[in-house]
C-alpha cells in the first residue's frame, strides 16, 4: 500500500508521509501512555530509566509483530498460474497455550497485548471464559454479546473488560474536550489533558472524574443481535432492569436475598433504599 502511492519517490520517504498523514506521532504518544501503565511503569525510574524504557518498547515490540499464520492453497490440476494463499485467524484457550505459526509462536498474552494496541487486530471472538479477570479497554469500547447472560452479574462482568480506568471511550472524550491542554504541553500530553480535567472537576464530583468516568459522546456501547418479537428482547430488558438493582446492592453480604426483595419494590422507590458512600470533597481538603 505504502509503495503504490507513488513508485517514483523513495520508499523511506513515502514510509515517512504515510506516517506523517496518519499522524503516527499522535498514535504513539497515546499508546505509550496508556502502555507504560498497563506493564507498571508509571514513571520513569531515574535508577533505572533504561530498564523501564526497555519494558515499555518490549511489550510494544510484541504487540505490533504479532503475525497472522497462512494456508496455501495447492493446485493439483495445474490449471493455476499462481499459487493462492488465505490469511487466517487464531484460536486458542485462555491460558499457557500457543498457537504455533510458520515463523513464530504465538500465546494468548501476545494476543491481548496486540488487541489493546492501536494496531492489528481490531475483533476478539471469546467465549464467557474472558468475561472475567481480563482488560480489553486499552482501544476498545463496544461489547456484542452474541448470546445474553443468565444473571446481572455476567452482565456486568462481560462489560466491565472495557469500562476500566482511563479506558478508550474517556480519551476520546477527554480528547474532545481538553485538547488545548495537550498543545500546551512540552511533556506527556496524555497527562497534561487528565491533569487539566481533574483540575476543572466540579466539587459536587468524586475522584472516578476524569479517569473512569468523562461526560462526552462516546459510551461503553453495548450491541446485542436479536431477532424482533424474540425472547431475547424480554431477556435484555429483565437484565437491564436486574442491573440497575444488583448495583445498589453491590458488596452486600447476601445480595441475592437483597436482590430478590428488591424485585418486588416500585422503581420509584428504589432511589429512596440507595445509599452513597462515594468520596465527596469538602471545600479545598481532603477526601471525607
Amino acid at each position: 500500500m505504502i509503495r503504490s502511492a507513488d513508485w517514483d519517490q523513495e520508499y523511506w520517504r513515502t514510509a515517512t508521509q504515510y506516517c506523517a498523514d496518519g499522524c503516527l506521532t499522535a498514535v504513539l504518544d497515546e499508546y505509550i501512555h496508556v502502555l507504560r501503565e498497563s506493564v507498571g511503569v508509571y514513571e520513569i525510574n531515574d535508577a533505572d530509566p533504561l530498564g523501564d524504557m526497555h519494558a515499555i518498547a518490549s511489550a510494544l515490540q510484541e504487540a505490533v509483530s504479532i503475525r497472522t499464520p497462512s494456508l496455501v492453497a495447492r493446485d493439483h490440476l495445474g490449471e493455476a498460474d499462481t499459487v493462492p494463499r488465505f490469511r487466517v485467524r487464531y484460536a486458542m484457550r485462555f491460558g499457557n497455550d500457543r498457537a504455533e505459526t510458520e515463523t513464530s509462536m504465538v500465546t494468548a498474552t501476545h494476543l491481548r497485548r496486540a488487541f489493546n494496541s492501536p494496531f492489528w487486530p481490531f475483533v476478539l471472538t471469546t467465549t464467557s471464559v474472558g468475561q472475567e479477570g481480563l482488560d480489553f479497554h486499552l482501544y476498545c469500547h463496544a461489547v456484542v454479546h452474541w448470546n445474553l447472560p443468565s444473571n446481572p452479574v455476567d452482565l456486568e462482568q462481560r462489560e466491565g473488560r472495557v469500562h476500566r480506568f482511563k479506558g478508550h471511550a474517556v480519551r476520546r472524550n477527554l480528547a474532545a474536550s481538553t485538547a488545548d491542554a495537550a498543545w500546551a504541553s512540552t511533556a506527556d500530553p496524555w497527562t497534561a489533558m487528565f491533569d487539566h480535567a481533574a483540575a476543572q472537576r466540579p466539587d459536587t464530583e468524586t475522584e472516578l472524574v476524569p479517569y473512569w468516568v468523562y461526560p462526552g459522546e462516546s459510551k461503553i456501547e453495548r450491541h446485542v443481535p436479536m431477532l424482533p418479537m424474540s425472547r431475547e428482547v424480554g431477556q435484555l430488558a429483565r437484565l437491564k432492569r436486574d442491573v440497575a438493582r444488583y448495583r445498589l446492592v453491590f458488596g452486600q453480604p447476601r445480595q441475592d436475598d437483597l436482590l430478590e426483595y428488591l424485585g418486588d419494590v416500585p422503581p420509584d422507590k428504589l432511589a429512596e433504599l440507595r445509599i452513597d458512600l462515594s468520596p465527596r470533597r469538602w471545600g479545598t481538603g481532603s477526601l471525607s
